[in-house]
């Protein structure tokens, strides 16, 4: 555990350089001015509006749990174990948050490859509301229905690949060829093909889905209640063009968190769309982040401390994220 946290932390160091270079290129005079204007009662607002989005997404996590019936797992402790999982979320393509489902094996006895593929399920419906929400705010712009496309293209070869048998298993057969390590992953991966097949079948795609494109609009609001702190009029549309946009660039990229691409798209489209003021949208950006990445990971390790109260001899043998790496390989 201590090198993941140490993990966490060179990320967290890497994020503040990031920010910091922002802050510098767009002057710190400027944003410092820009700042002590700003109401900062819209950032609390903000990070409430990422807390909703929390909250609904552990109403997907209880969607699927029930779908592949899995019971015993009080709301307290699923809860804390579904926002346990936010301690990761800084890792390329939020894969991290499969640490949750290590630690409800140890706490409930689940198997990790039982609850795993929720997490592919989570990030297809993620990506299908995201998808959503930029078809909604990009209306009058044709570059946001080409990021639609190519969103929308993913998913479809995605759901494909599940909802054939026959396409997986041949795909999980030629792994099972390959050399080394790889002959080991077959079974376990066919094992958690079985749960990922039911969890994304149509029947299981609407709710979660309707959850996705309402929780991840709270964070696009996130956003809107920040510019309008600043004391920017950019309309709700926008604003959700310009996050969905910016979130589904740093998730299509394999760097932690999307730092650096989110930030840089979501800067971007700002000043070129949105016509805000370079400082502005520097610092709009930068607690946009820190109210939606970072509060996240604030909230994973608040969670983990009271789960490891809850359970004391939690993750006493899961030194760091390798041993996640090997639970659901």
């Amino acid at each position: 555990m201590k090198n993941t946290l140490r993990r966490v932390l060179v990320v967290m160091i890497l994020g503040v350089a990031v920010y910091g270079a922002f802050a510098i290129y767009s002057g710190l005079g400027k944003m410092g001015y820009a700042l002590s204007h700003f109401a900062w009662w819209t950032f609390a607002a903000a990070c409430a509006l990422a807390f909703g989005n929390y909250v609904l997404r552990f109403l997907k996590w209880e969607f699927y749990l029930a779908r592949l019936n899995i019971r015993g797992v009080a709301k307290v402790d699923s809860f804390l174990t579904f926002l346990s999982g936010f301690v990761l979320t800084v890792t390329p393509g939020k894969v991290g948050e499969v640490f949750k489902s290590v630690v409800l094996e140890e706490t409930h006895g689940v198997p990790v490859s039982r609850t795993a593929p929720i997490v592919v399920a989570e990030r297809v419906t993620d990506l299908i509301g995201i998808i959503v929400l930029i078809v909604v705010g990009s209306l009058g712009f044709s570059g946001g229905l080409v990021w639609a496309g190519v969103g929308a293209a993913a998913v479809g070869l995605l759901l494909v690949i599940v909802a054939s048998r026959s396409l997986s298993m041949r795909i999980i057969g030629f792994v099972r060829q390959l050399p080394g390590p790889f002959r080991k992953v077959g079974p376990r991966l066919e094992e958690a093909y079985e749960s990922l097949a039911l969890l994304v079948k149509p029947t299981n795609l609407i709710v979660p889905t309707l959850l996705s494109i309402v929780a991840w609009s709270l964070e696009c609001l996130a956003l809107w209640i920040i510019l309008r702190g600043f004391g920017e009029s950019t309309s709700v549309p926008l604003s959700m063009f310009f996050y969905a946009t910016s979130t589904l660039a740093g998730a299509l990229v394999p760097v932690p968190g999307g730092l650096g691409i989110t930030e840089g798209a979501l800067q971007q489209q700002l000043m070129n769309l949105g016509g805000v003021a370079e400082t502005t949208s520097a610092a709009a950006m930068i607690l946009v982040r820190f109210a939606t990445l970072w509060f996240a990971v604030l909230v994973g390790f608040v969670a983990l401390s009271l789960l490891k109260r809850r359970n004391p001899g939690l993750l006493a043998g899961t030194p760091d994220l390798k041993a996640v790496s090997a639970k659901t390989a």
